[in-house]
């Protein structure tokens, strides 16, 4: 046995392993909207607020740094890194996640079809996919939160141009 000096370098990285792009600071984003914030304040603009908040509403749902979350059938929920509160990371957890949106709204998915499964997807399935699909409670409170923000802007808006 071989003692260890200190004089090795970092481990070899595995095969098939990338690193992943850094992203932006979610601190860059708060600033953004707290220069809106700051503007609608100093400018005396409702229309500039109803602009942040409908910003802020488009990040929610489409930019905001986060993960997939969608359980896989065996319980443990998926790492993988996705762009906004409405998207899963791929096709198969999309279609649990866009399941999921169409419930939070109280609706069934009109759109949805029957996936013919393999015999061994079937004998496999510890957790069904309306559990499998379930959005977390800070998901679903920052989607309602969202929608809320988006209809009040629309209503401003509407309220402007009278």
């Amino acid at each position: 046995m071989v003692a260890n000096l200190g004089k090795e370098g970092p481990p070899a990285a595995r095969r098939g392993t990338r690193r992943r792009p850094a992203r932006e600071s979610a601190l860059v984003w708060w600033a953004l909207f707290a220069a809106v914030a700051g503007a609608a304040w100093w400018l005396h603009s409702w229309r500039v607020a109803l602009l942040g908040l409908l910003a802020w509403c488009l990040y929610q749902f489409m930019l905001v740094p986060t993960m997939c979350r969608v359980l896989s059938q065996q319980g443990a929920a998926c790492t993988e890194r996705t762009r906004g509160r409405l998207f899963a990371c791929g096709h198969d957890h999309q279609r649990l996640r866009t399941d999921a949106l169409w419930r939070l709204a109280g609706l069934r998915n009109p759109f949805q079809r029957d996936v013919p499964r393999e015999e061994s997807d079937r004998k496999v399935v510890v957790v069904s996919s309306d559990v499998r699909g379930r959005l977390t409670p800070q998901d679903r409170a920052l989607i309602l939160l969202a929608t809320a923000g988006t209809v009040i802007a629309l209503v401003g808006m509407i309220y402007g141009f009278r």
